[in-house]
């Protein structure tokens, strides 16, 4: 298998309900891990690329709607959690 070495760390990161199952959803949908996916999305946003087919795309509207996820890209660093 060709690629680069490299050496993973294990996090805890928190996320939004409903996007982490829009997430988990298309990590199975693309076949890969979550971290795989995740890494996926980083690498090209560093790059300004879009990182998803217009069929991924496609299958992600459908994944929002079926895990009741209304967020979007708006509401991105303004979400505060219950409780505030």
């Amino acid at each position: 298998m060709n690629g680069k070495l490299i050496e993973r760390a294990q996090t805890g990161v928190r996320l939004e309900k409903s996007l982490l199952k829009v997430l988990k959803g298309l990590a199975e949908y693309c076949e890969l891990s979550m971290g795989d996916l995740l890494e996926g999305i980083v690498l090209h946003a560093f790059e300004g690329k879009a990182p998803f087919s217009p069929q991924t795309q496609a299958a992600i509207v459908d994944l929002k709607r079926v895990y009741h996820c209304d967020l979007t890209a708006r509401d991105s660093h303004k979400l505060r959690e219950t409780g505030e």
